[in-house]
């Protein structure tokens, strides 16, 4: 601290001269040092003096960064002029620091630029000391370069204001050569003049920048461990057929021993594959300009490399270019892979094709396969005679085995057959495959629980063995449409990936064969895709049948197996009649479906989706219509409506022939006979009594009051339904003008004209009388209250017309004997009896309510029909049939 104390007072001694030598400077405030050069992280102190003015002390001093002012506590005074301010940098410290005086009086106000001033901060790091030298020569022609190329790290230059420059230097040891070049890079190249074979190099590099320097690790190493030769060049490769399993090597030099000794590397790989099989390091750490590689395989085509460097440290050089060479061929060395594909099946044979891979080692190209097949219970005429199948497309490389068919072979089903397969080249014939195919009954048992499922790019497949130690491999079995291939396994692999080019969007039918020692056991089988996609279209969908008026049934065909393009998990079935759509899902072992209910008479239009895990497609839209009626639903609302009709009539027939009585008293009622009437017999002496009518009486019917004889009552139930109405007429006695009667009747309103309003114009003029009748007896047997005596009724005035009996006197006496066929004979004897009595009276016409009683209902109803006035002289023969409507015949 005291040495920085007398920095400090220098340096205001130096100012204080400097302020007195420049009086007429204007700038009031001085920063010092200026322009420092500071590491990142350590502390720095800045001096801030006044000159110029006492307007202000060290007390109205201020420092701030370009993001604010620094607080008063890191400030030091050191005199009433000066201040300092300690700070730490850092990257994120502002390059400007400034000393400044606040605006606190008016004159510092007017000379704000006066108060004001600053120190540029310029930082970084102290020079990364340079690591992993290394230093290569190359070769030049057929002589190593006499640049020496050197890199180091750090790669890129340290932040912060200062740049980083590096200086390589290389000695060549016990001589007096340095050599040295500076940049600015992480690398240089270096001119050696000529390069120093065989001599110990001294090579470092001294990284500097303003703050200091350093310098890397000293590497010391002979000038040829950093050599990097070219490859060898002319690579020959002798294939030799008295050597099937190997081949020669030869090759050049890339440089001559004067500069370099050299060492060799080989490698070499079959044609097609990735892994690279090396020669023993040991075997060619040697200057040797030729090798022989073995174990090769027979007819296969081989890649080598070779490479070099030299023979203590140094850089190999770049592999050589790829030299290609076929091995000499060999009979096969081992057995051709052998399968079967079964095609179909029935009851009493199966067919399969045979199919055989070239042996894993053929050793030369396939010309053709020779096969035996034996039937176990029937023996061959000939059974070592053997079949031979030519390869049409032979393929003699061994890493691109192919499957070839063989032949088809019809199998019985109680027969187990041995096939034998063996592959024949130009050098000779492979061992013998042999393969069981048993009968059905005695197939040995599959594996179990088999899951087929991809995963990191892979078909994996995953089984259980059956229970049985007796297997020998598995046989998996994949095919798509119209292809098959396999693989085998050894018996102790329990999960493997399939080994060969999948599609996507294709699907496999996976199959998993045990083999117990040749042995083909029973198969288990699962169907799975590499990849899944969305389907390419949709079923299209069309009506089974026509339309009905509220369902219709749909079917429509699975879509193709190459369109599937993954597992269908529904389909699901749209239909719209332009207003809404309507969406039904089915499984997907679904083909048809009947929609309902639907709308009569409207159109529809209807599709369907197929859907699988990766997305779905529609078909093509189907338009219907429904139709108004169902079938049959018109014959049967025709034949309904015809049956109730039927039954109507029917119904009405049988009501008609059972009430047959009751429609012809009401549409033909009977009419009562006035020739049978007993009205001829009252007296109108007779004392009527005015009762009053029933319920179900007929009004406006003029009745007669008689007394009969001597005066007796008339019966009882004619009283009661006729009843005298004699206030609505007041009637006196007239003269008939016929028989020589005493009294006229005077002219009257009838009955019906009088109730219901007719026209009451009518005058005598148009009324008829009627003649007198004596009565001789009571109507119905009744018996005259009155003494027996004559009863003149006296000639009524009517608008009827006269009867029969009025016109026709001679009647008379047939109408007499009508009437003494109604009336006992008892009652007619008495009124004759008394035919002379002097207190017979005359009957005067009343207005009565004639009501039917007893059998009289015909009389009765014919009575309702109209009203009549009737005169005390008529005759009963001649009134009565105006009472019925009809004349009696």
């Amino acid at each position: 601290m005291g040495a920085v104390r007398v920095v400090q007072l220098a340096v205001l001694a130096w100012l204080a001269s400097a302020i007195a030598s420049h009086e007429d400077s204007v700038q009031y405030l001085v920063t010092a040092p200026q322009k420092p050069e500071l590491q990142i992280g350590t502390n720095f102190t800045a001096t801030c003096f006044i000159k110029n003015t006492t307007e202000v002390t060290a007390d109205d001093l201020r420092w701030k960064y370009a993001k604010g002012e620094i607080p008063p506590e890191q400030y030091t005074k050191i005199s009433e002029t000066a201040l300092n301010v300690t700070i730490t940098v850092t990257n994120e410290t502002s390059r400007w620091l400034f000393c400044f005086i606040p605006k606190n009086s008016e004159h510092v106000k007017i000379d704000r630029w006066k108060y004001y001033h600053g120190i540029n901060l310029k930082k970084g790091y102290l020079p990364k000391k340079p690591e992993n030298l290394t230093c290569k020569a190359v070769q030049y022609k057929m002589s190593i370069s006499q640049f020496l190329h050197c890199e180091w790290e750090p790669k890129h230059q340290q932040p912060g204001d200062f740049s980083t420059f590096y200086k390589l230097n290389v000695h060549v040891l016990n001589t007096e050569k340095v050599f040295n070049k500076t940049t600015t890079e992480s690398s240089a190249d270096i001119d050696t003049e000529t390069f120093p074979s065989f001599m110990t190099l001294e090579i470092w590099v001294e990284a500097e920048n303003a703050l200091g320097k350093v310098e890397s690790e000293h590497l010391r190493m002979e000038a040829n461990s950093f050599i990097k030769t070219d490859p060898p060049s002319n690579i020959n490769i002798i294939s030799e057929d008295s050597f099937p399993t190997s081949l020669l090597l030869n090759w050049t030099r890339p440089i001559d021993k004067t500069h370099v000794y050299l060492i060799y590397e080989i490698r070499f790989a079959p044609n097609g594959s990735h892994t690279w099989s090396h020669v023993p390091q040991a075997d060619t750490n040697i200057d040797i300009q030729s090798f022989r590689l073995q174990n090769l395989q027979p007819n296969t085509v081989y890649i080598t490399q070779v490479r070099c460097k030299n023979e203590r440290d140094g850089y190999w050089s770049e592999w050589s270019n790829n030299s290609t060479k076929r091995t000499p061929s060999s009979k096969p060395a081992s057995k051709p892979d052998v399968w079967l594909w079964h095609i179909s099946e029935s009851a009493d044979e199966e067919q399969v094709w045979l199919f055989s891979k070239e042996p894993e080692f053929a050793n030369g190209e396939i010309i053709e396969y020779q096969i035996s097949i034996q039937d176990s219970k029937e023996k061959l005429p000939n059974k070592n005679m053997w079949e031979k199948i030519r390869v049409t497309n032979p393929n003699a490389d061994s890493s691109t085995k192919h499957a070839t068919s063989l032949k088809e072979i019809d199998l019985r089903e109680k027969r187990s057959h041995i096939v034998k397969v063996t592959a024949v080249n130009v050098k000779g014939t492979s061992p013998v495959a042999t393969i069981v195919i048993p009968e059905k009954e005695n197939v040995p048992p599959p594996v179990q629980k088999l899951e087929v499922y991809p995963d990191a790019g892979k078909l994996c497949v995953e089984w259980t063995s059956p229970n049985s130690t007796a297997v020998s491999e598995y046989v998996v079995q994949w095919t798509r449409a119209g292809k098959m291939n396999w693989q085998r396994e050894k018996k102790g692999i329990r999960k493997t990936s399939v080994r060969g080019n999948l599609e996507e969007f294709v699907r496999y039918n996976v199959s998993v064969y045990p083999l117990y020692s040749g042995w083909i056991g029973k198969p288990l089988h699962v169907e799975t895709y590499f990849e899944q996609g969305a389907p390419i279209k949709g079923p299209s969908v069309k009506l089974n049948g026509k339309p009905g008026s509220t369902e219709v049934h749909l079917v429509w065909e699975e879509i193709p197996l190459n369109e599937q393009r993954g597992f269908i998990s529904n389909y699901t079935i749209f239909y719209s009649d332009g207003t809404k759509t309507e969406a039904i899902t089915v499984s997907r072992d679904t083909l048809s479906y009947t929609l309902k209910p639907l709308t009569r008479n409207t159109r529809y239009d209807t599709w369907i989706r197929v859907s699988n895990v990766k997305g779905f497609a529609d078909g093509h839209n189907h338009t219907f219509t429904t139709v108004k009626y169902a079938p049959g639903e018109i014959e049967g609302i025709v034949v309904g409506v015809s049956l109730c009709f039927l039954f109507v009539v029917v119904l009405t027939m049988l009501i008609c022939i059972c009430k047959r009585d009751v429609i012809k008293e009401s549409f033909w009622p009977q009419i009562p006979n006035p020739g049978a009437s007993t009205i001829g017999t009252w007296s109108p002496d007779y004392h009527i009594k005015a009762e009053t009518s029933s319920e179900n009486c007929l009004s406006g019917i003029s009745v007669l009051d008689v007394d009969i004889c001597d005066g007796k009552s008339v019966f009882e139930e004619d009283k009661a339904c006729l009843p005298l109405k004699k206030d609505k007429y007041m009637s006196e006695e007239h003269s008939s003008g016929i028989g020589g009667s005493s009294c006229m009747s005077s002219p009257r309103q009838s009955v019906s004209d009088s109730d219901e309003g007719g026209d009451i114009a009518d005058t005598t003029a148009s009324t008829v009388q009627y003649s007198s009748v004596v009565a001789s007896s009571g109507y119905k047997g009744q018996t005259p209250s009155l003494p027996s005596q004559q009863a003149v009724f006296s000639r009524s005035e009517s608008t009827q017309p006269l009867l029969e009996s009025e016109e026709n006197p001679d009647m008379l006496s047939l109408e007499g004997s009508r009437q003494s066929q109604r009336f006992p004979p008892e009652s007619l004897s008495h009124c004759e009896g008394n035919s002379d009595n002097p207190n017979q009276v005359e009957i005067e016409a009343k207005t009565l309510d004639f009501c039917p009683v007893g059998d009289d209902s015909e009389d009765r109803q014919s009575d309702d029909a109209q009203s009549h006035e009737w005169s005390t002289t008529a005759p009963i023969s001649s009134y009565m049939p105006q009472l019925g409507g009809y004349r009696p015949q």
